[in-house]
């Protein structure tokens, strides 16, 4: 299954007066939070969503942030990085009653990295507006999470958003399960309004069984979801494995380069990035695939979790 069948290849928009040949750039929407990573000795600006954004834009794309920063000086500081990376931030205000979203990363006693996020803070409070409704309109592929659906008011515009893509856009419910921020309505919601998700090995157990699916395999558990949930697509990332990519009539596995692993920090939103390039450009799910996992396997060999990226990955 590709994302436009009938269109494999989008075409180009010429102008008369030039005669110039201009390639469209996808467009692609992220919503949720974008916050600030905390460790001992430094902070990143982070946010799967915000990482999600910065890689699309790396990537090509015309590529947007709807969040919300707080009115401070890590709010200008997200301004600034959005501006570097080319992301549009118009979708992105900053509220002065709440502070800019940050995150406690710290290693466990087994080296897992633990998060503890801070509550009550700008993206908790995202807002619809005529803005963010034009952009969502444009979209070819929208992502959206769990974790920005903890609250009540950033929950609604996260499904308003998914709820006004245009009905041949991408919708990527991109699982990203953290400590106790989500639920099963928030899982099975979240699914009936995508057309697309994407998770990770510890996710897809815990979304399977709070969906009532069962397989033998990986692949029979993704095609009871797109099955379930009419999905056009379930992915499993696999780390330096690569990934599983299944629609209604076919599985693709594919592998990961084996570069060197520095940080997996900001991998699994380059994967989901170029995923959504390559599935609006109408690439087959193997191209997709190879990919997304080649991007994911180049950001996880960088220290920083949005490196520039090199042409030959674009």
């Amino acid at each position: 299954m590709t994302g436009r069948p009938s269109q494999p290849v989008r075409p180009a928009r010429s102008s008369r007066r030039s005669q110039k040949v201009v390639q469209l750039k996808p467009v692609i929407v992220s919503v949720g939070e974008i916050l600030w990573d905390r460790f001992p000795k430094e902070a990143q600006l982070s946010g799967a969503p915000a990482n999600v954004a910065i890689h699309a834009a790396a990537l090509g794309a015309e590529s947007w942030l709807v969040s919300a920063v707080g009115n401070d000086s890590l709010g200008n500081m997200a301004y600034n990085r959005l501006d570097e990376a080319g992301v549009h931030r118009a979708t992105v205000p900053q509220i002065r009653s709440y502070h800019t979203g940050t995150v406690l990363m710290k290693p466990d006693a087994k080296g897992t990295m633990k998060y503890d996020f801070a509550e009550n803070v700008a993206w908790d409070h995202m807002s619809w507006s005529p803005q963010v409704e034009r952009v969502v309109k444009r979209a070819e592929a929208l992502s959206f999470g769990t974790l920005a659906q903890r609250t009540l008011q950033s929950r609604d515009t996260v499904r308003h958003a998914a709820g006004a893509t245009p009905p041949r856009a991408w919708r990527l419910f991109d699982v990203n399960l953290r400590q106790d921020f989500y639920d099963s309505e928030t899982i099975r919601t979240s699914l009936t309004l995508a057309n697309a998700v994407k998770m990770n090995e510890r996710e897809l157990p815990e979304v399977a069984r709070r969906c009532g699916v069962r397989g033998a395999t990986d692949a029979d558990v993704l095609l009871a979801l797109c099955d379930k949930f009419a999905l056009r697509l379930a992915v499993l990332t696999r780390g330096t494995r690569g990934a599983l990519l299944r629609s209604h009539t076919l599985a693709v596995e594919v592998s990961a380069p084996q570069l060197p692993v520095v940080d997996f920090v900001g991998s699994g939103e380059a994967f989901t990035a170029a995923l959504l390039v390559g599935l609006v450009e109408g690439l087959s799910l193997d191209q997709v695939g190879t990919k997304a996992c080649a991007l994911a396997a180049y950001v996880r060999s960088q220290p920083p979790a949005t490196p520039p990226i090199p042409p030959e990955y674009r």
